[in-house]
């Protein structure tokens, strides 16, 4: 049977049809591919930088291997059913998908997808975003999680709440993928994995409650000298992210290339202006914040907008984030290190607002499939529900692992952990050789 696979707007086609080491490879599109899965994974020790920065000196290690275990643990569980439930056939009425070829990866040791890529490395590709998602939740409820509860956590969610987002969204019988004239535009995950990650993070941080003594206590960042070259190999691992989900070398990996530069420079600049009008300084903290802000609102859109419209979404984006994080201080819950404020919300309005800016070649292909119209406000009607419906999905998914989870083993690091930090607490180490209370 013929199996489809669609990422980013390029059609490929499965091993069912291109199975064989006599199939010709692509090496330039292969070569290309190669190295986004390399600049993608290079986000995952670039994002334990950036979190471990940010926490207390006695929680930098365990926040960091929160980023580290994750690249282990859902390695692992992609190997075994992740690629098979996110891009094998509709199951359960296509809650996700199944091919038994794709179990193991057995089925694909000599698969040569229709692009002349080898399969092997569009699975390593998608592995990543599988990897870097759940690593990204961790944010929100940094400094106050148990390491093996949140092991066991990331591995629950990600075959309960990933594969299946990912399906929907990714796979060509994905029910998202066929939302309204040519499906629910996410070109490189921003339901997928920031909108997925961010609400289910602000879920999780909610639900196990803030850290001992906030917000009356003062938390300062344990080095934002790493904060900083994490954000730069988030930003330089962000290519491979967005240009490597055309799944080709060409014109669309340009396009997206340049729009993710534009995205994440018109970010950073409209934090440090606005955090300048407002607090009277512009923070490093702030600018990398702005790069962030940016680059996740990109995500979704890179596949279909211009550099006018990434300037306008990294604006944007920086704006509304920008007065996330306020509400939240004012709210007072605690999310720890802005994974909700910075990529659920980014994620929403990527998703949302990229209607506004499409080129005018995908209306008119989304035009045509549609039987001779289709408008902005159509497909602005299809980007609002497949986002209600990650959200939902991820608030009510990830609220029923959390309460599960929590009846078998305690979800919420111990008070004594808490007061002597996960680093020594949970890992018996220090990520600097001094002792320090902070």
């Amino acid at each position: 049977m013929k199996t489809l696979l669609l990422l980013g707007g390029v059609l490929l086609l499965s091993p069912a049809v291109y199975a064989g080491a006599d199939e010709p490879i692509d090496t330039g599109a292969t070569a290309w591919m190669l190295t986004s899965t390399a600049l993608v994974l290079l986000m995952i020790p670039g994002l334990a930088m950036f979190y471990g920065g940010l926490v207390r000196t006695k929680n930098v290690l365990g926040t960091m291997m929160h980023s580290f275990a994750a690249m282990g643990i859902m390695t692992i569980l992609w190997v075994t059913v992740g690629y098979a439930m996110s891009f094998g056939e509709n199951v359960l009425g296509g809650w996700f998908g199944w091919n038994w070829d794709y179990f193991m990866l057995q089925g694909i040791d000599d698969s040569i997808l229709g692009e002349g890529i080898p399969e092997y490395v569009f699975s390593m590709f998608q592995a990543k975003f599988a990897i870097i998602t759940p690593a990204l939740i961790a944010g929100a409820f940094a400094e106050r999680v148990s390491f093996k509860a949140y092991c066991i956590f990331i591995a629950v969610w990600g075959v309960l709440i990933y594969n299946p987002l990912c399906h929907w969204v990714w796979a060509s019988d994905g029910f998202l993928f066929n939302l309204g004239a040519d499906g629910a535009i996410d070109f490189a995950g921003g339901t997928v994995v920031h909108i997925s990650a961010g609400v289910s993070g602000l879920v999780a941080a909610i639900y196990l409650g803030g850290r001992k003594s906030h917000p009356h206590l003062p938390m300062r960042p344990s080095n934002l000298v790493m904060t900083m070259i994490g954000a730069g190999l988030l930003w330089v691992g962000w290519f491979g992210f967005n240009a490597g989900s055309s799944i080709s070398s060409g014109l669309a990996t340009a396009q997206a290339l340049t729009v993710t530069q534009i995205a994440g420079a018109a970010g950073a600049l409209a934090w440090v202006i606005i955090e300048g009008w407002h607090q009277g300084k512009a923070t490093a903290l702030g600018f990398v914040s702005g790069i962030l802000a940016g680059l996740v609102a990109i995500t979704p859109a890179a596949g279909v907008v211009q550099p006018m419209g990434a300037i306008a979404l990294g604006i944007l984006s920086t704006i509304i984030c920008y007065m996330a994080i306020i509400m939240k201080n004012k709210l007072g819950y605690d999310d720890t290190l802005d994974a909700f404020g910075i990529h659920g919300v980014g994620g929403i309005v990527g998703a949302i607002f990229l209607v506004f800016f499409i080129r005018e070649s995908w209306m008119e292909d989304a035009a045509q499939l549609a039987g001779g119209s289709w408008t902005i406000w159509d497909q602005f009607g299809i980007q609002i529900l497949a986002v209600l419906i990650a959200i939902a999905y991820a608030v009510v998914g990830t609220l029923l692992i959390l309460f599960v989870l929590n009846k078998f083993i305690k979800l919420r690091a111990t008070d004594e952990a808490e007061m002597k930090g996960l680093d020594n607490y949970y890992h018996g180490e220090r990520g600097y050789g001094m002792i320090n209370p902070n």
